[in-house]
């Protein structure tokens, strides 16, 4: 019936022009019939607009299709509209971006996202800026409609016997948009063109000048390499490497640490051990949880712990490292006053644990895999009209594609973690499950909490820790713009507790992972079993958003300047952990590190790895929200976020070793590499 009314004009008559965006995904674009009636604020009903001409290939793939509606010169503003489609021609199917209404006369455009696909002989309708509450909302059908359909798609399974909660089968619409730019195996093949001139073979490496050359004319000098046998290095990496979140304060010597005063008074500036507890000066790791993990290929996994000082120029330095957890004649406490190459090799074998823990838990378990848990999660329970998807949306982007991906090409059996890593695939998701069942929101997904229970949080007693200074100005940043959304569309804490789609949202979040659920601990709201006020729901988006840009950021972008270079942060060692003091030599370092064609395998992969995905956080690739509120929001977000790049830059100029990798130009807003 639209389609009649374009064969003439009326001068006097109203027109709306319809901005039609078909979503730019595979098997997007439709041939079928497209039919759309307005609904204005006065009640009023447009007659009915075809979204489609004969003749014309309208409404394909990433196309945007502009059609003229005649609503009646009583049209008032649209804020609603219905549409529907039919079965016709060989690809039916249709993937709808947004419909825009734009009034030609005033400019004046109204917003109507959709981002869903759209069912044939079904009628679909959106309220403007289609973002509203369930408890709000004459669509509840609907609603209730589309997430049976999504529980279908978004199926949760354990991929890992009593693992992490995972989708079972990609759905169509998490798959990369551009194939090609994702391809692991491609893109490694790429970087392996920048290592053509090495003679890579399974030989072990001859010396370290051999071993260093190799960068130069490759994939470049990782900063690693600079420094790796100093100790301040050493504690660097435990306040700004890729694992900075297990530094703690001590307060007293654990007994299974046996370590006496005369050890390590040397290193503590006229101070006793106990006076320089007393002055939080003294900080520990502890790596039990390594406890118990088996390791491929009869490897040997460290299970250490290392003590740190604070000396008085706010340097962190270690002065005592333990390899193993029981006290015994073969497992020695390693001072800095040992001879060098035997401290050398207590650090290095410190560092490979830390990276099977940093590789298992920080980087993949608590970002990649939790989060996964928590996107299928969020489109099982939240409507694509609620505000708070919405909300997210945009941080789950190519998520579940590149778990989907990674876990099929490099933690495959007998793929890249069990040629590169110590404790190989089995060990790997061991600590994985371990890590999964100590990980609280409340503890470790604040981060202001996190940073408060490792008293590490006061920059007046632990002014130099980089990570936790960039970390925290962007997860108040994000809060303030999680805040500003949440109270526009939560009237009062009562409309929280009323909307049912966020409480299911929390119940299965919280729900263990063996039953169906994410199995996350410390979710805000546990005192009820629900969610009961707005610092619930801030703190729960909050933790998810930083979760999904800092986290991850912070774990991932210097890989490739961490592990490059084997001394410095290796993922495998081939020999066994000293087990006394006797001098060691280059030598007996060189037969430790992985040989030349797994050294190359890391060099290439986490080179790959470091390269950013997506947008900057809050430069976000889909916008899901038009509502003013949130609009301006996130524009107040987006310059927030660059006041910190450009301090963080500022603070970075003139520092030896500058902490980049949580300027906010460099944190994408999803977890997609």
């Amino acid at each position: 019936m639209g389609q009649w009314y374009s064969s003439f004009t009326i001068s006097d008559h109203k027109q709306l022009l319809i901005h039609v965006v078909t979503g730019d995904r595979k098997g997007a674009g439709t041939d079928a019939n497209v039919w759309l009636v307005l609904h204005d604020d006065g009640n009023n009903r447009s007659t009915i607009t075809k979204l489609n001409r004969r003749f014309r290939n309208d409404n394909e793939r990433g196309s945007i299709n502009t059609f003229t509606a005649y609503p009646g010169n009583n049209f008032g503003k649209p804020i609603k509209i219905e549409l529907w489609r039919d079965s016709f021609g060989i690809g039916d199917s249709w993937y709808l971006e947004m419909i825009n209404v734009e009034d030609p006369e005033t400019g004046e455009i109204s917003h109507f996202p959709v981002h869903r696909w759209i069912k044939a002989d079904h009628q679909y309708v959106l309220m403007k800026y289609d973002c509203c509450l369930p408890q709000k909302t004459d669509c509840v059908h609907q609603r209730k409609m589309e997430l049976r359909e999504k529980r279908h798609l978004y199926y949760f399974h354990q991929h890992i016997d009593c693992g992490p909660s995972q989708v079972k089968c990609l759905p169509e619409d998490e798959k990369f948009s551009h194939d090609y730019k994702w391809d692991i195996l491609k893109n490694k093949a790429k970087l392996l063109l920048h290592t053509k001139v090495i003679n890579w073979t399974t030989e072990k490496w001859r010396s370290m000048e051999n071993l260093k050359k190799v960068y130069k004319f490759s994939l470049g000098e990782p900063n690693g390499m600079m420094h790796w046998n100093e100790d301040i290095w050493f504690g660097l990496q435990r306040i700004q490497g890729v694992n900075p979140v297990l530094i703690q304060l001590c307060k007293e010597i654990p007994s299974k640490f046996p370590l006496e005063n005369h050890m390590v008074e040397p290193f503590l500036e006229t101070m006793t051990l106990q006076e320089a507890i007393e002055k939080k000066r003294i900080y520990i790791i502890d790596l039990e949880i390594l406890q118990g993990i088996s390791c491929s290929n009869n490897r040997i996994i460290c299970v250490p712990i290392a003590l740190f000082y604070l000396n008085k120029d706010n340097d962190l330095l270690p002065i005592a490292i333990q390899l193993f957890q029981d006290p015994k004649p073969d497992n020695p406490i390693f001072l800095p006053s040992d001879p060098p190459y035997t401290w050398l090799m207590a650090k290095m074998y410190y560092n490979n644990a830390d990276a099977c823990y940093h590789q298992s838990c920080t980087h993949l378990g608590n970002t990649h895999l939790l989060m996964e848990g928590v996107v299928i999660c969020t489109h099982r329970n939240l409507s694509p009209s609620h505000p708070l998807f919405k909300l997210m949306a945009p941080h789950f982007l190519f998520l579940l594609a590149i778990n989907s991906r990674g876990l099929a090409k490099l933690i495959s059996v007998n793929g890249w973690v069990d040629k590169t890593m110590t404790i190989g695939r089995d060990g790997m998701f061991q600590l994985i499950i371990k890590g999964l069942d100590r990980w609280r929101m409340d503890a470790d997904g604040i981060l202001p909490n996190n940073f408060k229970i490792r008293e590490v949080d006061d920059p007046d007693t632990f002014p130099n820790y980089p990570y936790r200074d960039d970390a925290l100005a962007m997860w108040y940043a994000i809060r303030r713009y999680v805040t500003k959304v949440v109270h526009h569309f939560y009237e009062d804490e009562d409309s929280i507790i009323e909307d049912y789609e966020l409480q299911e949202w929390r119940e299965e979040l919280v729900k263990e992972r063996c039953s169906g659920g994410v199995g996350i601990k410390g979710v805000p709201g546990d005192e009820n079993g629900k969610f009961t006020t707005y610092e619930h729901v801030i703190l729960t988006i909050s933790s998810i958003i930083s979760t999904c840009s800092i986290g991850h950021a912070a774990a991932n972008f210097q890989q490739y300047d961490e592990y490059a270079f084997p001394p410095n942060y290796p993922s495998m060692l081939t020999g066994e952990p000293p087990k006394d003091k006797r001098p060691l030599e280059e030598k007996d370092i060189l037969n430790q590190i992985p040989n030349k064609e797994i050294t190359l395998d890391v060099m290439i992969i986490t080179k790959l790895l470091s390269s950013k995905g997506t947008n900057s956080l809050g430069d976000f690739e889909i916008q899901y929200l038009y509502d003013p509120v949130s609009v301006e929001a996130a524009k107040e977000f987006r310059e927030e976020l660059k006041e910190i790049s450009d301090k963080i830059k500022i603070k970075n100029k003139d520092k030896k070793y500058p902490y980049l990798w949580l300027d906010p130009e460099i944190v994408p807003n999803s977890i997609s590499i």
